[in-house]
C-alpha cells in the first residue's frame, strides 16, 4: 500500500450566521429558488459578462470524492458549434422518441410537451456542456464521479437562477457526439447540456407543482 503524506491544514473560516437569522436566511434562499423553472423558450440577447464564469467558479466549489474534482464545463457561444450541437442532439432525440423510449416513459413526458425539436440549443446565447472527467493521461482516478458532478450542477443552476438567468438541463442519449462538438478527449464523458440565457418575453411553462415537505422529508 502506498503511503502518502496528509494534506496540510488551515483554519476553518465558517460562514457566521446568528442563530436567530439562520431560518430567515434559509427561507429567503428557498423563496428565490422556488421560482426556478426549466425554460425551453429563450431570448437571444447576450448574458452579462462574467456571470457564467462566476457560476462555474461556484459549481467548482462542490464537494467531490477524494477531492479529485472530476468535472469540466465547456462554454459554447459560437453559432456554428451550437448549430452542430443542435443537429446532432436532434438526431439522437428522434431515435429516442421514435424507437428507444418505452411507452411508460413517453407517457410521463407527454404532459410536459417535450419532443425531438431543440431550437433552444441555438437560440440561447450560451450552452454549457458539463463533462465527467474519468481517468486518462495526466488525470487521477475519480471517485463518486456522477454524484460529484451532479452536486456541482446543482450549485451551477442555483447560481445562474440567482443571477436572473434561465436554464434547462438537457440530456440527449447517447452523448458521445459531444466530445467531437466540444473538442474533448475520450476520458471526458458528457453528462449535461445546459442552455443559459434570459427567457423569451412570451415564454410559458407547464403549471407544475412540487411535492410538499411532508412527502420529501422524514424525521426519525
Amino acid at each position: 500500500m502506498v503511503q502518502t503524506e496528509p494534506l496540510p491544514t488551515v483554519p476553518l473560516r465558517p460562514l457566521t450566521v446568528p442563530p436567530h437569522l439562520a431560518e430567515e436566511r434559509a427561507r429567503a434562499f428557498h423563496d428565490v429558488m422556488a421560482e426556478r423553472r426549466t425554460v425551453r423558450e429563450f431570448d437571444s440577447r447576450p448574458v452579462p459578462d462574467g456571470v457564467v464564469e462566476w457560476a462555474v467558479r461556484t459549481a467548482a466549489t462542490a464537494p467531490s470524492g477524494a477531492h479529485v474534482q472530476p468535472w469540466r464545463f465547456v462554454v459554447l457561444t459560437d453559432p456554428e458549434r451550437k448549430r452542430r450541437l443542435r443537429e446532432a442532439a436532434e438526431t439522437e432525440e428522434r431515435e429516442f422518441y421514435r424507437r428507444r423510449a418505452s411507452e411508460e416513459w413517453l407517457e410521463a413526458l407527454a404532459p410536459i410537451g417535450t419532443d425531438e425539436h431543440k431550437p433552444f440549443l441555438e437560440i440561447a446565447p450560451v450552452v454549457l456542456v458539463v463533462f465527467e472527467v474519468h481517468k486518462g493521461p495526466g488525470s487521477p482516478r475519480p471517485y463518486y464521479t456522477k454524484e460529484s458532478v451532479g452536486i456541482s450542477v446543482g450549485l451551477l443552476l442555483a447560481t445562474l437562477h440567482q443571477a436572473g438567468l434561465a436554464t434547462l438541463t438537457h440530456t440527449p442519449s447517447p452523448m458521445r457526439f459531444l466530445n467531437e462538438v466540444c473538442d474533448r478527449p475520450t476520458e471526458e464523458r458528457a453528462a449535461y447540456v445546459i442552455p443559459v440565457g434570459y427567457p423569451a418575453p412570451d415564454a410559458r411553462v407547464p403549471d407544475l407543482h412540487r411535492k410538499p415537505l411532508s412527502e420529501v422529508m422524514v424525521r426519525l
